[in-house]
């Protein structure tokens, strides 16, 4: 089997294939000759369904740069690196049928992804960015049965999210929650704190991290000339990657957010999902006056 594998990919490494199909070949590892050399650089559609798969290995990116369409459907992958936000060319993405508990905050960075597939994993919240891109249409959450929440930037795309929205166990509760009503929604692991209509001025850090992040695009266009020594790492990382932009403004948001719900079932969408449901759309505002000028049906 694996001979016949290092064959299959060695002609396409050498006949420079577009699509590739390695699906129900009981793989557990990502095969190491994909990402030989200088891998498979006009490599376009890899189809890897119905295999044990884990993770994918760092430099996915590096290795096949020019994938279009990644098919993972029904394996066993617990985590996505965040290197998968380097796949600039990629417009549909299938992690359905797996074993993820959290979705990386790069996959709703990607700017060229069309369709994105998570249905039937253990997700409990989605990253605050996904579906800031216009390009994304179609996402598909479905029997995710702990995810109660969806980013308000997905309103208005081709949504699946039958079968979540599950009641949530407070012993399983270790995650930021935010309630609104009879609502509740666990919010993504990078929010530390939770604002609210009555927090009317912003935590020092905050306003530190939001104005050096504007001088340094507006007048260094770039950040790394900053290093550890004159910014802690932790603080460092996240200049480069703010945890969300405001669903408002599009200010970019470090250390907090101000959640506002708004239940699917009051929404036009509702009847496209057959029956009473539990799931909401969230809006991740910067500040009290986006939180309270913020209208998803406006």
């Amino acid at each position: 089997m694996a001979s016949e594998l290092c064959k299959t990919i060695s002609v396409a490494r050498l006949e420079k294939h577009k699509n590739l199909f390695l699906n129900y070949r009981n793989l557990h590892h990502f095969p190491l000759e994909l990402l030989k050399d200088e891998g498979l650089q006009h490599l376009e559609r890899l189809y890897m369904k119905r295999n044990s798969l884990t993770t994918l290995p760092e430099n996915l990116a590096q290795k096949l740069p020019n994938l279009v369409e990644l098919y993972l459907h029904s394996n066993n992958i617990v985590v996505v690196p965040e290197a998968i936000g380097s796949l600039v060319k990629l417009q549909c993405l299938d992690l359905s049928d797996n074993a993820l508990k959290i979705v990386c905050p790069e996959i709703g960075r990607l700017r060229a992804l069309r369709h994105l597939r998570l249905a039937n994993n253990q997700l409990q919240f989605l990253p605050p960015d996904l579906g800031r891109s216009r390009e994304l249409q179609y996402v598909y959450v479905d029997n995710n049965i702990h995810l109660k929440g969806l980013p308000s930037y997905l309103y208005n795309k081709v949504i699946g999210c039958s079968g979540c929205g599950a009641p949530i166990q407070v012993s399983e509760a270790k995650l930021l929650s935010f309630s609104s009503g009879q609502l509740t929604v666990f919010l993504p692991a990078e929010v530390k704190a939770i604002g609210t209509e009555n927090d009317h001025v912003l935590p020092l850090q905050e306003l530190a991290m939001r104005c050096l992040y504007h001088t340094c695009h507006r007048f260094l266009k770039d950040l790394n000339f900053l290093s550890p020594i004159s910014l802690p790492r932790s603080l460092l990382e996240l200049l480069h990657c703010p945890l969300g932009h405001c669903h408002r403004c599009s200010e970019p948001m470090f250390t907090i957010v101000y959640p506002k719900l708004f239940p699917l079932r009051e929404t036009p969408m509702a009847g496209l999902h057959q029956g009473r449901t539990t799931v909401s759309f969230v809006a991740y505002c910067c500040s009290t006056q986006c939180l309270q000028t913020f209208d998803l049906l406006s």
